[in-house]
């Protein structure tokens, strides 16, 4: 059997997101945003420390992309900074902030 073609594969979303709690650990974090992100598919790939703010990235699913944005702005402490089609982009971007 074939592999899907690039086009006809899921489409994802990387999501950029500050937080404002400087001693959150990743457990908890991917604890805050599975009580959030309910019915989304997401996953947490990268969080980490970046001068004296913490930063992570998500993927979340392109249809799902616009009402998490929402929701992890709604998260008191989480503000969404970027997004894009490619984690590298995201990345670049979050450490320049």
């Amino acid at each position: 059997m074939a592999k899907l073609s690039k086009a006809k594969r899921g489409k994802n979303r990387w999501i950029g997101i500050t937080v404002s709690n400087p001693s959150i650990t990743r457990s908890e974090m991917s604890s805050l945003l599975e009580s959030g992100l309910q019915g989304i598919s997401w996953k947490l790939f990268d969080f980490y420390e970046h001068g004296n703010q913490k930063l992570a990235i998500i993927r979340t699913k392109l249809e799902d992309a616009s009402k998490a944005r929402k929701i992890i702005n709604s998260i008191e402490g989480l503000s969404t900074t970027t997004t894009s089609g490619k984690i590298r982009l995201v990345r670049e971007r979050l450490t320049r902030l």
